[in-house]
């Protein structure tokens, strides 16, 4: 079981991620290259150097790009196939597209409400604290919404309503600079971006999973999906 699980995971992120890799470099590469160069002259006025390691323009940094969704989009389908299997779920395409939109909500719709994607040189809160509230809101998110959905005692949906709103009520960090070298343009279109590639990253990794599972199923000797 446990081998099926990874296997269907690095599938799943394998296809997704690279699908995701190509999208992007239509869609919010572009923008980021925009952004860094506010970034690079705001910083070069006020001679602030930037001494981190970072991949290098062209492949290295297309190839960095992509080993970064993969991990990202494994990680999601594994997320995602262990929740369904945890929750008594049937493992095949169409639901498992409804966990991932759910999934989709908690990661996506639900953080950036009060931490929207950034594009470099944005005005931003301290790394800690967003980090924190952005995992507590998921989960938050994805408990409320699995109370709400699969539930039917009235206590209990009031609770996973409670949960939905608590981090909102609670906010997310304030910027602690907040000043932002991004034309406000850039940001908007990249917020959007970004949401639209990680809704498609989902669908991807939903349909990949049950797929996957589905298939690795039918050749166990007759063990259902």
């Amino acid at each position: 079981m446990i081998q099926r699980v990874l296997a269907v995971g690095l599938i799943a992120g394998l296809v997704a991620g690279l699908a995701i890799a190509a999208l992007q470099q239509v869609t919010t590469t572009p923008l980021i290259f925009a952004a860094e160069v506010y970034e690079a002259s705001a910083q070069a006025h006020d001679a602030v150097a930037d001494e981190g390691w970072k991949p290098a323009e062209g492949f290295q940094r297309l190839v960095a790009t992509g080993v970064a969704d993969f991990g990202l989009a494994a990680g999601y389908a594994l997320i995602l196939l262990g929740a369904m299997l945890l929750s008594g779920e049937r493992v095949e395409p169409k639901r498992a597209l409804c966990w991932a939109a759910c999934g989709f909500a908690a990661t996506g719709l639900a953080t950036a409400l009060g931490l929207p994607p950034q594009l470099p040189g944005a005005a931003e809160g301290d790394l800690i604290a967003r980090q924190i509230w952005w995992v507590a809101t998921a989960i938050a998110t994805g408990a409320g919404l699995f109370v709400l959905l699969r539930r039917d005692e009235f206590f209990l949906k009031a609770f996973g309503a409670l949960l939905l709103l608590a981090p909102h009520v609670v906010g997310a960090p304030l910027p602690v600079r907040p000043e932002s070298t991004v034309p406000a343009e850039f940001a908007a279109r990249f917020a959007a971006s970004s949401l639209t590639v990680q809704a498609v990253m989902w669908s991807l990794v939903g349909v990949a999973v049950g797929a996957t599972w589905r298939r690795f199923a039918a050749r166990d000797f007759g063990a259902t999906p």
